[in-house]
């Protein structure tokens, strides 16, 4: 069964919290500003003050409700930009079939890959897709995550796709959590449509999204852009549709070759491209002057064993803002983990421990169009932040199998998973 859990009414009080060590990340020039003694109020489930006790205005000082954090770290809330986390069945053979030495390719021209999750994702219904989904989520509701990003893409008829975005949509209300949605019908080719990716585009993608929006389910429109799955030109055809629909879109782009996608969507003002293992300085640039985010997915590389790092620096030199994600998926990153995704996102691609936090928390807010609304420490935003058990930032980024979290608060209310 499926618990409810008791949302409404929340941020409803002045609160106030006090002896903390406040990392805002509200400075996206760079340098991790630490406030030693800092506070934090609440009011109506928005931060009405972030700075140092000293400069806490006399009217908030006196609120009723004030918790002292005993000098813990309180960092924004964790923010997963990219999951495809409701999904039904899962892959484990898949991942035995890569250890005998079976490449990404191969798993997904054996009819592996995102089809074979396709028959059992359809097997469900909405409510069985969340409460099959409820169990990851929590795990990652537990680090701190407070918005969370869902996929679809395991449907691939108009109602899986579509029931995939309801399935979303209810663990919002069944979980203190902001859900994101994406559709993302354009992920595979069903097999009756094998070698017609038009044709399934026409008859199925753009059909589901009309139908998704009118029914208010579809918050982005993203599509797999990769030799295995469809063109940059057949992308278009997705893309004006959404921008016909003023539904704003991002894409899974460079992953296992360069195809030009990432240019392709930042050509369409993209809130994100997301792997980019073999994004090029073109296409780097292209991202920058449009200000599409660059998703890094550490455990989808270390999964499908890949050895192609995205290109860290050319981003950096370029001026495109990084974030990180879980990519929790069945087959290519069965990743519940943001924290352990922001150590991998150092270890294996020398990401700093700025850039670790800042991609998990501002530029996540960032690369899903929320920035105003949530990812830092400021005045006005959603009151989203997370408490820990840590002497310092880079402790987050560090521990491997270690979960710090000593409280999670999601608009001015501490929350449980």
């Amino acid at each position: 069964m499926i618990e409810n859990s008791d949302i409404s009414g929340m941020g409803a009080t002045t609160s106030l919290w006090v002896n903390g060590r406040l990392l805002t990340l509200a400075n996206d020039a760079g340098g991790l500003e630490l406030i030693e003694d800092g506070a934090l109020a609440v009011k109506d489930g928005r931060i009405a003050f972030a700075g140092r006790s000293q400069d806490l205005p006399l009217a908030l000082s006196r609120a009723t409700d004030v918790i002292d954090v005993e000098r813990r770290l309180i960092t924004p809330a964790l923010i997963d930009c990219h999951t495809h986390i409701v999904f039904g069945g899962d892959r484990a053979m898949e991942f035995e079939m890569r250890l005998e030495g079976a490449t990404y390719e191969d798993v997904a021209r054996a009819g592996g890959g995102i089809v074979s999750s396709v028959k059992a994702t359809n097997a469900l219904s909405p409510e069985g897709l969340a409460e099959a989904a409820l169990r990851r989520v929590d795990t990652l509701l537990a680090e701190g995550v407070s918005t969370l990003e869902i996929k679809s893409g395991y449907g691939l008829s108009i109602e899986g796709e579509l029931n995939m975005l309801r399935a979303a949509r209810l663990i919002g209300t069944l979980r203190p959590v902001r859900i994101v949605t994406t559709f993302l019908g354009a992920h595979a080719t069903p097999v009756d449509y094998k070698g017609r990716n038009r044709d399934y585009l026409i008859d199925i993608v753009l059909p589901a999204m009309e139908q998704g929006h009118a029914e208010g389910l579809i918050d982005a429109v993203d599509g797999f852009c990769e030799g295995i799955a469809f063109s940059v030109d057949e992308m278009r055809i997705v893309f004006d549709r959404a921008r016909d629909l003023g539904i704003p879109v991002k894409l899974h782009a460079e992953q296992l070759s360069n195809l030009g996608g990432a240019a392709m969507a930042a050509s369409y003002g993209a809130l994100s491209a997301d792997h980019l293992e073999y994004l090029d300085a073109e296409g780097a640039a292209a991202m920058a002057d449009a200000g599409t985010v660059a998703v890094l997915l550490p455990g989808a590389f270390y999964a499908i064993n890949e050895t192609q790092k995205p290109p860290v620096q050319a981003l950096r030199d370029a001026g495109v803002k990084i974030a990180i994600a879980t990519d929790c998926n069945p087959g290519t990153s069965p990743l519940t983990s943001l924290l352990l995704t922001m150590n991998m996102s150092a270890t294996l691609f020398r990401l700093t421990v700025e850039e670790c936090l800042a991609g998990a928390t501002r530029e996540a807010a960032r690369a899903l169009g929320l920035l105003a609304e949530t990812g830092t420490l400021e005045e006005g935003k959603s009151a989203d932040f997370a408490i820990w058990d840590v002497q310092r930032p880079a402790e987050l980024v560090y521990r491997i199998g270690f979960n710090p979290l000593y409280a999670r608060i999601f608009k001015g209310q501490q929350v449980s998973a």
